[in-house]
């Protein structure tokens, strides 16, 4: 099975955990947006879009 990316979980400058998608070329395709409380935190919520992004839908916003 070939890896097609990392979740990472680090600690930002303000100590907060934070989890981010880093693809195999190493560019970062997602985050976490927030911060977390703490490691758990951050893990559950790599859990959370793990288990809904397989059917999430695509939704083209287009204002022109």
């Amino acid at each position: 099975m070939t890896r097609t990316g990392t979740f990472e979980v680090y600690r930002d400058n303000a100590g907060e955990w934070r989890w981010r998608l880093v693809a195999s070329n190493g560019n970062i395709v997602a985050d976490s947006g927030e911060g977390y409380r703490s490691k758990q935190g951050a893990k559950r919520g790599i859990e959370s879009v793990k288990r809904i992004s397989p059917d999430a839908a695509v939704e083209i916003l287009d204002e022109g």
